[in-house]
């Protein structure tokens, strides 16, 4: 298991701060790359996107879970 490691960014003009272990966070950043868009940006959509009760981590969480079902299915 890993630990989990928090990160701060600016979303929307303020600091906000989420904890994901290292292979999220890779994940993340993976994701942001091949869209072209910077880690902030993509943590500010997936913000502005999840449940307000859902908090952000998990928020995080579940879209690299989602984006790599995604892409399993398209290469498989």
């Amino acid at each position: 298991m890993t630990v989990q490691l928090k990160r701060s960014v600016t979303i929307r003009g303020h600091r906000t701060s989420f904890s994901l272990e290292q292979p999220f966070l890779d994940e993340l950043q993976t994701i942001a790359a091949t869209r072209g868009i910077s880690l902030a940006a993509l943590v500010g959509e997936i913000d502005e996107a999840r449940p307000r009760l859902t908090n952000l981590s998990s928020a995080l969480r579940i879209h690299v879970l989602s984006w790599l079902k995604d892409h399993a299915g398209r290469a498989g």
